[in-house]
């Protein structure tokens, strides 16, 4: 009888671990390229450049995908961030992955005025009706710099 009871309150904890909702707030990394490295651009005038990242504690969905879901949504990238000129024609933004959702997004540096060279590339989390996800008060973002050049 004693581990009939044991079992029950294993069971009783586990269902409570099970619905307490995430405590840790997204955190925001990016995985590649590496801070500083050489990177391809893909042939065509979006001149794209794959960025993949980790959000632990966030899901990553297309826009309007998250059913209500708590801690989902998608990324906004913008490269060069200083300024406007890298944005996609008539965006706030160089790019999203708000159609698709997933860990990776591609910056297209063709949209800048000069693709290849140095670029800083930022990311920017954002909830499912693409507003900012703010965690004590300030955005989740990443950063890394690249160096961009053509294939040969």
């Amino acid at each position: 009888m004693p581990r009939l009871a044991i079992l029950a309150v294993l069971a009783a904890l586990l269902s409570i671990s099970a619905a307490a909702p995430a405590t840790e707030p997204p955190r925001l990394s990016i995985l590649s390229p590496a801070e500083g490295a050489e990177v391809v651009l893909a042939p065509g005038p979006e001149g794209s450049v794959a960025v993949r990242v980790s959000v632990p504690g966030f899901l990553l969905r297309a826009a309007g995908a998250c059913g209500g879901a708590p801690n989902c949504g998608h990324l906004h990238l913008k490269a060069d961030f200083e300024g406007d000129s890298c944005n996609a024609p008539g965006r706030p933004y160089n790019s999203r992955n708000s159609d698709t959702g997933g860990d990776t997004i591609l910056a297209h540096l063709g949209h800048c005025p000069v693709p290849t060279g140095r670029h800083s590339i930022g990311i920017l989390l954002a909830n499912d009706d693409h507003s900012t996800v703010l965690v004590d008060g300030r955005p989740v973002i990443a950063t890394v710099t690249v160096v961009a050049r053509r294939a040969p």
